[in-house]
Formats: structure tokens, C-alpha cells, sequence
């Protein structure tokens, strides 16, 4: 019979991943530089073409500023990252900040009516498929968090902005988790399972106004909702 081993980690994203981990652990937290190249290759048990590659592909996304002749530096992630950090940052959820997940569902209250209501201009009939099987959604945290995810993702699409789908897919990883934690509380599914309803009526009549003010209100109210939430759970 067959064995399905692992796929091991190469060698530059083992490199990466660990500096990611050290920077978000505080071994080299932002402001501090780097050791110089021979001894951090060594540290990490890879080779100096290896670390250099690692190195790059970090600076691009802005964790780090590599300058030729100085140290390497490690940047303010939050200030000087771009999407790829925010993918990485949900790998690492024991590294996240407290109000992080907040702070996600206030941007996307800022974003989701947006591209709602782009999605209801442009592809009417596909959001129209895509929320068809609300009805039949099975009454669990897991369905519920599928069905949003590729809902909202759906939305991006046909929004013909793919910028939205890029910023949706930077947290693709880690959004599923979170809405199943949502998803968990009974009142979050009924008041989605009304949400998707009136949201099919509203891209039925092609009413693209409407569709963005019932995402607006939807995503405040699961703002709210996940607050009462995390405070509850907190005392």
C-alpha cells in the first residue's frame, strides 16, 4: 500500500518562514537588524544563495530592508507590508494582535458594500447563482463559513475589480477559522440566513443601491455581533 509522506519544505521558504516567525516572536522585532549573512545562514542551516533568496522575497513584501554593505533591517510590517504580510500574518495566528480580527471586519465593512454593489451592476446573474443555495444551507457553523467565503469571493469577482479579490484572498486562509468561530453563535446564522435572503430579492430586481446598503448593514451588525461575542467569552 501506498505511503503519503509529507512534501518536505524547501529550503528557501523553511528560511523565510522562519525570519517570519523570529520577526513575529520578537527574536528580531521590528528595528533590529539581522546577523550578517554568513552567520545567519549558518544559524538556519542553509546555504548563503538560499538565505539570499529568502532575504529578497521578505524585503519585497517588506519586512525587511536589505542594503548592500549595511545590515539587513527589519521593518514596521504593519506600516511598510503589503498583501503578501497579511497572508502571512494569518499563518501565524498565536502572533496576531488582539483586536486583529476587528480591525479585518471594519475593513471589510469599508469593502464588502463596494464590491456588492459592483457585483449587482456587472454579474447580476452570477451573484444571483452563487446565493441560490442559502435556502438549503445546512443550520452549522462549517456550512455557514463555507457558503460566506465563497459568497464574498464570488462578489469580488464579479465586482471587475480584482484588486478586491486580492485583498479577500490575503486572508483566504485563516477567514474560514474565523467564520466558523462566528458561525458558532445561533443568532449569527439567523441573521445571515436573513442577510442571504434579502440580498437574492435585492439582485433579483437588479436594485444595485440596495444590495450595497444590506451588505453595509450586515457587515456592521457582525461587527457588533462579534464583539458582544469576544467580550462575552472574554469575561
Amino acid at each position: 500500500m501506498a505511503t503519503n509522506w509529507a512534501a518536505p519544505q524547501r529550503p528557501n521558504t523553511y528560511a523565510e518562514q522562519t525570519l517570519i516567525n523570529a520577526i513575529l516572536n520578537g527574536t528580531y522585532p521590528p528595528g533590529a537588524t539581522l546577523p550578517g549573512e554568513r552567520a545567519l545562514a549558518a544559524e538556519l542551516g542553509v546555504t548563503r544563495p538560499t538565505l539570499r533568496e529568502a532575504l529578497q522575497r521578505l524585503a519585497r513584501d517588506g519586512w525587511l530592508t536589505v542594503r548592500q554593505g549595511k545590515a539587513t533591517a527589519v521593518n514596521n510590517f504593519w506600516r511598510d507590508g503589503g498583501l503578501n504580510v497579511l497572508s502571512a500574518l494569518v499563518q501565524h495566528g498565536d502572533h496576531l494582535p488582539p483586536n486583529f480580527v476587528e480591525h479585518l471586519l471594519a475593513v471589510r465593512l469599508q469593502l464588502a458594500p463596494a464590491y456588492t454593489k459592483a457585483a449587482v451592476v456587472h454579474q447580476p446573474e452570477v451573484a444571483a447563482a452563487q446565493l441560490a443555495p442559502y435556502e438549503q444551507l445546512a443550520d452549522a457553523p462549517g456550512a455557514f463559513a463555507a457558503f460566506d467565503w465563497q459568497l464574498h469571493r464570488c462578489l469580488t469577482i464579479a465586482s471587475g475589480n480584482p484588486i478586491y479579490t486580492l485583498i479577500l484572498n490575503g486572508f483566504a486562509d485563516f477567514y474560514e477559522t474565523l467564520a466558523q468561530r462566528y458561525f458558532a453563535n445561533p443568532t449569527a446564522r439567523v441573521r445571515s440566513r436573513a442577510f442571504y435572503a434579502d440580498l437574492a430579492t435585492a439582485v433579483a430586481h437588479r436594485d444595485a443601491a440596495q444590495a450595497e446598503t444590506l451588505s453595509r448593514t450586515a457587515m456592521q451588525d457582525s461587527l457588533t455581533l462579534w464583539r458582544e461575542t469576544e467580550e462575552r467569552g472574554g469575561g
